[in-house]
């Protein structure tokens, strides 16, 4: 077997860092952004101190930071802003609508028109707001018709990523990939070049979510669908002159008919009591309570108490809280990316002031915020976080007519904006002047950025908002590390390590073992980091066996977006996961048999057209 012979000192150095950026990005305690800073850091730093020149050409530290004005980045950017302006005037509702109404008559048929629904506007719109829109829909409906919603939202999510793989436009990851690709001298890859083998092996992926998928999945009543939500945690203070005023704790317990399950005791801020069941309880004591909303209420009413959100116990309820009007609502809001709430907390957002609700307690998947330091309103939401809120009827209502919530409620009505069919055919005039070749997707997804702030689709606040920096920084930092790669000969010596590792194994073996390493770490960390880094890698293979270097590329494409086996892979399976309260084993048992699927496909599909 032919053994490479080992790379240069810089080349070496920059494998090395890659390899440390694999492991920081797969960390969970440590955001992405951190993780991708440091490494541009890290990167720039050491090419100042320790200089390289290739051929001549020396390669700065300034370099490094030219992702920052990439094309694909700008077209990831403005798509980004664009996608919130459809998502922000409710253009895509009219399809939730109409889902809906089928929905009632047949379930089975239903489901795969939400699927092909789905996946192909996930084709030209980032498939967030698509999510977004159907969540609630699919909820709702399978309340109505009795079906378990846990059986359908995964599929659904799924169905929105096979989608997003047909156009270069579909994805980050997609526009990340061609851009690479085309910096590195491979023609430019046209909007449905690949339309082909995308839709073929997608309609098996489909088949395979409509008819084997649900039957994978826990036929389960989820918290939001059936009103008992997941368990969640707040402070149930002890009124004066009440039950409980001067009575043991035991007492709480039995007029609770032992229901009541208490974690802690406070006694004035960060004073814990010791839970006794013979402790004598004063006014102001707060007990800190986790159960069902519907008890936690139950409890309120029955101890003559009052709710706090943890974290907010020192904001005495007064006769403008609220909390306490008759006509008191709880309902549950998903924080998506793009939201308001989304790298904020509620204190600092004002949420209570602005929404005229109240944070109850909060449900992030895996966790149970039971400690008393774990404060809801000082926590920094997260994507997919969900929050139990309450407050009056009217309130809950407007939420639900809002675009910058999602509530999760079977009542929920779609809203819909004078302006969405202005923002529909804005996006559609981006789709059709990039695919026409008329403009670069860069430059018509800027113009309709602009278009939809101009026609007030869009505010400059909605669309910062939209930006997301973890994004914008895991672009820049796999761009850098893939410059590096290739300017100092670290993706050549990967490449000739892969095909030593093939053992002259024919063009077919090399384009599905590569396309399955792509899957696999897709999983792991960033699709964003795994397209990068194994575009040049794909280039230099094809190079070095000879042959053309577009289905070794399209292999890295299709393989980086095989993110179904781990909720972790992509921004919306964290979403649908909590919605869904989908186990992570759930992932797994359904994500692993779809990668395989697709990756058999392709397997079969990228040869057949290409070689």
């Amino acid at each position: 077997m032919f053994i490479p012979s080992p790379p240069n000192a810089h080349a070496a150095a920059v494998l090395l860092l890659t390899g440390l950026a694999l492991v920081l990005f797969s960390r969970e305690k440590l955001p992405l952004e951190t993780s991708s800073l440091v490494v541009l850091v890290l990167l720039a730093v050491g090419f100042e101190v320790f200089p390289y020149a290739d051929g001549g050409h020396a390669l700065r530290a300034v370099d490094f930071f030219l992702g920052f004005g990439n094309e694909a980045l700008v077209a990831v950017c403005a798509l980004m802003i664009a996608g919130q302006g459809i998502l922000r005037t409710g253009a895509l509702d009219p399809v939730g609508r109409i889902l809906a109404r089928f929905w009632r008559v047949s379930p089975k048929l239903s489901l795969l028109l939400t699927l092909l629904l789905g996946g192909f506007i996930s084709a030209f719109i980032n498939n967030v707001p698509v999510v977004v829109l159907l969540l609630p829909v699919l909820i709702s409906v399978s309340l109505k018709t009795g079906d378990s919603a846990a059986r359908v939202l995964m599929p659904m999510g799924f169905s929105t990523l096979l989608g997003g793989t047909a156009t270069t436009i579909g994805t980050s990851t997609n526009l990340l990939v061609v851009s690479v690709a085309m910096e590195m001298g491979l023609p430019r890859f046209g909007m449905f070049d690949f339309m082909a083998p995308a839709v073929l092996a997608g309609g098996v992926g489909v088949l395979y979510l409509w008819l084997v998928a649900p039957r994978l999945l826990p036929k389960k009543d989820i918290c939001i669908a059936d009103a008992s939500p997941r368990i969640f945690t707040a402070h149930l203070a002890v009124a004066e002159g009440g039950p409980l005023d001067g009575k043991p704790l035991l007492r709480a317990l039995e007029l609770t008919d032992g229901k009541m399950k208490i974690s802690a005791l406070e006694r004035g801020e960060g004073n814990q009591v010791m839970l006794l069941p013979d402790v004598i309880l004063a006014p102001g004591d707060h007990m800190v309570v986790s159960d069902t909303p519907e008890r936690l209420k139950e409890f309120e009413t029955v101890l003559h108490g009052t709710l706090y959100p943890v974290g907010s116990e020192d904001q005495p309820v007064s006769e403008d809280n609220p909390l306490h009007e008759e006509d008191q609502q709880i309902a549950e809001i998903a924080v998506y990316q793009g939201s308001r709430l989304e790298g904020t907390t509620l204190n600092n957002y004002h949420f209570a002031e602005r929404a005229g609700v109240i944070a109850l307690a909060i449900h992030r998947s895996g966790k149970r915020f039971e400690r008393v330091r774990d404060h809801v309103s000082d926590l920094r939401l997260q994507s997919g976080d969900i929050l139990l809120v309450q407050g009056p009827r009217r309130n809950i209502e407007e939420l639900k007519r809002s675009t910058d919530f999602l509530v999760l409620d079977s009542t929920m009505d779609l809203p819909y904006s004078r302006k969405a069919p202005l923002a529909l055919a804005i996006m559609l005039a981006v789709i059709l002047a990039a695919a026409a070749g008329l403009l670069p997707i860069a430059i018509s997804a800027t113009v309709g950025a602009l278009l939809m702030i101009l026609t007030g689709c869009l505010t400059w606040r909605d669309a910062s908002r939209a930006l997301s920096v973890q994004v914008v920084l895991i672009v820049v930092t796999s761009l850098a590390l893939g410059t590096a790669m290739i300017r100092t000969g670290g993706a050549q010596y990967l490449g000739s390590v892969f095909v030593a590792l093939s053992g002259g194994a024919g063009p077919t073996v090399a384009l599905s073992g590569l396309m399955l390493l792509m899957a696999l770490l897709t999983n792991i960390i960033s699709n964003n980091a795994t397209a990068v880094i194994g575009t040049p890698i794909a280039v230099s293979i094809a190079a070095q066996m000879g042959l053309p270097p577009q289905p070794f590329v399209l292999a890295v494409l299709f393989g980086a977006n095989m993110s179904y086996a781990t909720p972790m892979a992509y921004k919306t399976n964290l979403l649908v996961m909590n919605a869904g309260e989908y186990a992570f084993a759930d992932f797994l048992k359904v994500g692993i048999p779809l990668v395989l699927i697709m990756w058999g496909a392709f397997s079969f599909l990228l040869p057949f057209y290409y070689l």
